[in-house]
């Protein structure tokens, strides 16, 4: 149940949501300034193919915390780029595989150097304990 001295004192520079929204803002523009042509969705996608090999472009989705119709585009984005292809699953007609190509694992193997800077600009402002502790507590919301 809600207070009402938290209705009074209420601040929206104090809000979980809204610092979750600045920092994942702040951390998109510096993504965008160490890896260009590949925004951190497309760049999630690839690092599952690239770890995981060929995955059903659901599961895709579920291991990127995307929704059907973000996945989709992502796919098609990356798919336009030459960085992807598919094809129907052996097991499942049903499901159609996503796979990098040859060009996607190079694209990949060129930005994750580049992505890693990103992290490390995004989080230079804490302490490698602060770090972990942030991480683990991020973990803990989702």
């Amino acid at each position: 149940m809600i207070d009402q001295s938290e209705i009074e004192t209420y601040s929206l520079s104090e809000q979980v949501g809204f610092n979750l929204r600045r920092a994942n803002q702040r951390h998109v523009a510096i993504f965008a300034k160490h890896i260009v042509g590949l925004t951190p969705t497309q760049f999630a996608a690839m690092a599952e193919l690239a770890q995981h090999g060929a995955l059903s472009q659901n599961l895709l989705g579920r291991r990127t915390a995307m929704d059907s119709a973000t996945i989709k585009g992502v796919v098609e984005r990356l798919k336009a780029k030459g960085y992807v292809s598919q094809r129907a699953d052996p097991n499942d007609q049903r499901l159609r595989l996503v796979e990098l190509t040859a060009d996607g694992q190079d694209a990949y193997d060129t930005a994750l150097p580049h992505a890693l800077e990103a992290r490390r600009e995004t989080l230079e402002t804490l302490s490698p304990d602060e770090i972990r502790l942030f991480e683990m507590l991020l973990a803990k919301l989702v």
